[in-house]
């Protein structure tokens, strides 16, 4: 999700109000007490945040997440993060990057509870003195799971009010499968809320998350940015008892691309820059979309951004139909 997630990918993927809140990339911390523009940076909607925090423009609650392994200097740069307006932290645990975790960030945290537990602490402090929550991303280990339960508890017992927990390990990285019944025996070991993390791409994805897990809510990463449409179906279904939405059209997935390159471009991002990240994106998309696979392919090497937009935009012989119809045998093929 590095480099995708940021204040305008926000706005798009919560604008029709199915998502409860975002979560910012994180904040690297090393010890230093980092300055207002880097908070800024990471999450704009700080600018205009009220009483109730940031959000996006459509009203969505927006987490501010930090990363880091020195008690003192989370908790400085959450006492920064509080001045500016945060509402709520979240503490990274679980990215499985081989560069944050060689210098002591994400799950490499995960070999030594004593160490979640004195990281979450020290920024539960802060946040309890100003009213302000704070929760922990959690992986089930780093090499195994056999520390899963005794770091989760680190968390609950340093003072996290909720934890996130992806169903895989750091060594297993984002290999299928995830393994939410691992969720169900942290939900058991713990009081405070659990949200399942990992692998939820469709609708049956999510139905089996939470049966597995046991969990009420679910966090989507990198299958909301393949659907769009992924918290609106999920919420749809609820609402509705049952309803299912129809596939999501290139079009709507397209228009989202194309939307997402204008905002760069109005923010004055170099043009190969907005079609790297256009192409990180998309890249994503098409494991789960046939249209989207064939524009990957049809853009991959191209570097200029109006022909890249312009090839997005080009319905040329294929239709959405297709793209819809191959969405949907992938999802009946994951519920499987």
């Amino acid at each position: 999700m590095e480099g995708v997630i940021d204040g305008d990918t926000r706005a798009l993927l919560s604008e029709d109000g199915a998502l409860d809140w975002c979560v910012t990339e994180f904040v690297r911390v090393v010890d230093a007490r980092l300055p207002p523009r880097v908070f800024l940076r990471h999450c704009p909607e700080l600018a205009t945040a009220g009483s109730t925090g940031p959000v996006t423009p459509s009203a969505t609650p927006v987490t501010l997440q930090l990363l880091g392994s020195d008690p003192r200097g989370l908790a400085a740069n959450a006492e920064q993060a509080i001045s500016q307006g945060a509402r709520r932290l979240d503490l990274n645990f679980g990215c499985p990057a081989k560069t944050v975790n060689r210098h002591d960030g994400g799950a490499s945290l995960l070999r030594t509870p004593e160490r979640v537990y004195a990281v979450v602490g020290a920024v539960a402090e802060v946040s309890q003195r100003h009213g302000v929550s704070v929760n922990a991303k959690l992986r089930l280990g780093f090499d195994d799971k056999r520390l899963a339960l005794a770091c989760a508890q680190a968390a609950e017992a340093g003072g996290a009010e909720e934890l996130v927990v992806h169903a895989r390990t750091r060594r297993e990285g984002y290999r299928p499968p995830a393994h939410w019944e691992w969720i169900a025996r942290i939900r058991a070991d713990v009081r405070v809320p659990v949200v399942a993390n990992g692998d939820i791409w469709s609708l049956e994805d999510y139905w089996k998350a939470r049966t597995l897990s046991g969990c009420r809510d679910v966090m989507l990463g990198r299958g909301m940015l393949a659907d769009p449409w992924l918290a609106r179906r999920i919420r749809h279904w609820l609402e509705t008892g049952g309803e299912r939405l129809p596939p999501t059209p290139w079009s709507a997935r397209s228009d989202m691309l194309i939307r997402y390159a204008d905002a760069k471009r109005d923010a004055g991002m170099a043009e190969k820059v907005i079609v790297s990240l256009l192409k990180q994106w998309l890249n994503i998309m098409r494991g789960r979309d046939s249209e989207a696979a064939a524009r990957f392919t049809a853009l991959r090497r191209e570097t200029a951004l109006a022909p890249f937009v312009a090839g997005l935009s080009d319905l040329g012989s294929r239709s959405d139909s297709t793209s819809s119809g191959t969405a949907a045998h992938a999802s009946s093929t994951l519920a499987g």
